[in-house]
């Protein structure tokens, strides 16, 4: 079941396109990924989803409503984190959480303390003496206390030390398994590959890949060095259509493999090498490529 749909999405801001014709749909009980470089679009999506702005032409819905019609309904059953979080600094994690409870007519206060002890987060401090991470903290829990349907995350990690980005990451895994939907926007790239089902990609307000992470897996370079005995030949032959030389260093060679991997060990079996190393598939490799606009 789809929970996000966008069709033809555009947003336009006076005479530049903020989104270009967008198509996209996010699956009930996965994590998406959201990526591409500054600039590309994400956030003016996730305000036009969030019914924070209107949208141009086309349309998108969640939970099949309309993102600006039925607003208010969609945000009672949405988690939030923006990229540039906000907290009144006089507040402390007591009376936000009280705050937020009110307005979704509900007694959170039980259910935030958990949340609270699970990231390590002392309640009663006030904003204004809470370091940029603990800030982060509680903007996590203040979205994920009232168990969202769906949750949009925009650079969730940022400024989170190691141990709550690993918590992070587990409890949206367990959302993920529990059916709940986390549309996930990040630069780093390594948490994407880990966390994700599924990436969509976006350049200059436009959709340039939206696939599984095993399918993108399948099409990431890896990284081949090379190591060849004293003796072989100076300039041995580069296989065609298997190896793109990235630099040699005396008899190393470092290479991308755009071939398979079975190929390019029986092109090496009647030939000279001392070692060869073949790393994993280089994802972060291919997103660039996406980014800069390069043949994927």
């Amino acid at each position: 079941m789809s929970l996000i749909t966008i069709e033809q999405l555009t947003k336009r801001y006076g005479s530049r396109l903020g989104i270009d014709r967008l198509d996209l749909t996010v699956s009930e009980g996965t994590v998406h990924g959201f990526l591409g470089p500054n600039g590309s679009g994400k956030t003016t999506t996730i305000r036009v989803l969030l019914g924070f702005l209107r949208a141009s032409a086309g349309r998108a819905s969640v939970f099949g409503l309309d993102c600006w019609s039925a607003s208010r309904l969609i945000k009672s059953e949405v988690g939030y984190v923006s990229g540039d979080l906000r907290l009144h600094t006089w507040m402390t994690g007591r009376t936000a959480l009280q705050i937020v409870g009110q307005a979704r007519g509900r007694d959170l206060a039980q259910k935030g303390a958990e949340l609270a002890d699970y990231f390590g987060l002392e309640m009663t401090v006030k904003v204004v003496r809470m370091s940029r991470g603990m800030r982060q903290k509680l903007g996590l829990i203040l979205a994920l206390v009232h168990e969202p349907k769906l949750l949009i995350l925009d650079e969730p990690t940022t400024s989170l030390d190691p141990l709550a980005q690993e918590r992070l990451y587990d409890h949206l895994r367990t959302m993920a398994r529990n059916g709940h939907t986390v549309f996930f926007s990040s630069h780093v790239l390594s948490e994407v590959e880990d966390l994700c089902d599924r990436v969509a990609i976006l350049r200059a307000g436009q959709l340039v890949a939206d696939e599984t992470i095993e399918r993108l897996r399948e099409r990431a370079p890896r990284t081949v060095t090379i190591r060849w005995k004293p003796g072989e030949n100076a300039e041995p032959p580069t296989p065609p259509g298997m190896l793109d030389l990235r630099r040699k260093i005396g008899r190393v060679w470092e290479c991308d493999l755009t071939g398979k991997v079975t190929d390019l060990l029986a092109w090496l079996a009647d030939r000279s090498i001392e070692d060869i190393e073949i790393s994993r598939p280089n994802l972060e490799s291919l997103f660039r490529q996406y980014y800069r606009g390069g043949d994927t």
